[in-house]
């Protein structure tokens, strides 16, 4: 893939606030696995998890930090990144998982508080530290009229949308991809653009974004909810935290971009594996996994404005194509599971689409015809920031860091070589895919794709699949590069 025109995703952080990007170009697993909502069963959705091949369905920090790798540039981060995959759904009825590009980036924002906190310093996510953000059953924007922009944000706590509520709505974008425009501002639309503005506007992608809440009561590294322990500044990405929570944290930024080009022109929408197809019910979960005492160390230390991990002489970083063959274990009752690739009929997992406005439930419900109204999208350049601070709807602008360029910055988001996901074997029309395997010998990897012959047999209009398995190996020299 070429290098264009440099993205304008950086934040230029001056004083006292800084940040760096972790770059996790690999995939663990796609599974459906949550160990904070499922913990020891399968997931209800669909998860793309990156980090430490010690997750599981019961993983602790424990499991995380003995991982044999991780799927993240440095190696003393074995944390859990995971958030839900997406799905193109065909006019036929039928799902395909849309790739990743280039894989995830988890900044770390190093953000001093505001009044009337400002002298807190910021701490690591302490050992056993977990959250989640983001709501998996919203199904419709609450926060003003989603036809209009957000209002200033000097404005939200007189109009009363300063709730955690409110604010974690706002904490979630979808920015349109096209690197022959200037660039969207960060956090700046709250909903999946339909497919047709997507194919006339967005010919790069689709970049999903997710700040998570930054202030913490100090005592708890869980809650019930997993989001009751932490709270969002008032600003979201920057701004003072409310009473009750007064430790500042690192503020964690999630950006996935996928690859929805690659479906133009082709019938059709997207929806997230949870079957949300607004993308109001996107969210993300995260377990602290960094090894004793480099995380604080770091956020002590790694001051360099370039945001480039390579700056922080604190961190081990590994070549990329460690990263990107890091796999962790997938649980015997998943391995059968189709959830990349063409994957049928339906969601995995028999996951329905609920559009809302009411919320999602979080069992299987009988597939729903109601909808949510969704404005006419616009493409609207970000305001450029005049200050310090990150703030939603504003671009994160690149940085004058000697030790950085925009080619470089731009590499990030778009590799050279093929994209982190996993490759999708090629259905020959005869046999469904069941799953893929992979072995590495020396620097090639071997994928061994696992088939079954359908037989479709239909009674009173059910279809029943009776499959015979059989094996063949395709041999991909993938030659690594770092």
């Amino acid at each position: 893939m070429k290098t264009k025109t440099a993205l304008a995703v950086l934040a230029a952080l001056g004083g006292a606030d800084a940040f760096w990007r972790m770059e996790c170009h690999g995939t663990v697993g796609v599974a459906r696995i949550d160990p904070l909502v499922n913990p020891g069963e399968v997931a209800q959705h669909v998860h793309a998890i990156h980090g430490s091949s010690g997750f599981s369905e019961t993983a602790t920090y424990e499991d995380l930090i003995n991982g044999q790798c991780t799927s993240c540039a440095v190696r003393q981060d074995k944390s859990a990144y995971w958030a839900p995959a997406l799905y193109f759904q065909h006019d036929d009825g039928t799902f395909e998982y849309v790739n990743q590009v280039g894989g995830m980036l988890a900044y770390y924002f190093l953000n001093t508080n505001k009044a009337p906190n400002a002298d807190q310093q910021i701490v690591a996510f302490p050992k056993g530290f977990r959250m989640i953000a983001g709501d998996s059953l919203r199904r419709n924007y609450t926060v003003g009229n989603p036809r209009e922009a957000d209002p200033e944000k000097s404005r939200w706590a007189a109009l009363g949308q300063t709730t955690q509520g409110d604010l974690e709505q706002r904490a979630l974008g979808f920015n349109c991809l096209n690197y022959k425009k200037d660039p969207e501002g960060s956090l700046a639309r709250h909903y999946l653009p339909e497919k047709e503005y997507l194919d006339q506007n967005c010919a790069d992608g689709i970049r999903i974004e997710l700040m998570f809440p930054s202030c913490w009561n100090g005592k708890d590294l869980d809650s019930p909810d997993h989001k009751s322990h932490v709270a969002f500044p008032d600003l979201v990405m920057d701004g003072g935290c409310p009473p009750g929570f007064p430790v500042k944290l690192p503020g964690l930024f999630y950006e996935t971009i996928w690859d929805t080009g690659a479906f133009t022109g082709k019938p059709g929408r997207f929806v997230l594996s949870n079957g949300d197809v607004h993308g109001f019910g996107y969210h993300g979960d995260f377990i602290m996994g960094w090894e004793d005492g480099v995380l604080q160390k770091a956020v002590n230390t790694c001051t360099n404005p370039s945001g480039k991990i390579y700056d922080c002489p604190i961190f081990d970083i590994q070549p990329r194509h460690e990263e990107e063959s890091c796999r962790m274990q997938t649980p015997v009752m998943l391995k059968n599971e189709m959830v990349v690739g063409k994957v049928g009929a339906g969601l995995p997992g028999g996951v329905m689409i609920q559009e809302g406005p009411a919320p999602a439930t979080a069992k299987h419900p009988v597939s729903e015809t109601a909808s949510v109204s969704i404005p006419t999208v616009t493409y609207t350049p970000g305001v450029k920031p005049t200050g310090t601070l990150n703030l939603p709807g504003q671009i994160l602008h690149e940085t004058t860091s000697s030790t950085s360029s925009s080619a470089d910055i731009q590499a990030l988001a778009q590799p050279t070589t093929t994209p982190a996901p996993i490759p999708t074997p090629e259905d020959d029309g005869k046999y469904s895919i069941v799953r893929t395997e992979y072995i590495t010998e020396g620097n090639v990897v071997n994928m061994i794709v696992v088939k079954e012959a359908v037989e479709y047999v239909t009674v009173t209009s059910t279809t029943v699949l009776a499959p015979k398995a059989r094996r063949h190996l395709h041999r991909h020299g993938r030659r690594h590069h770092h």
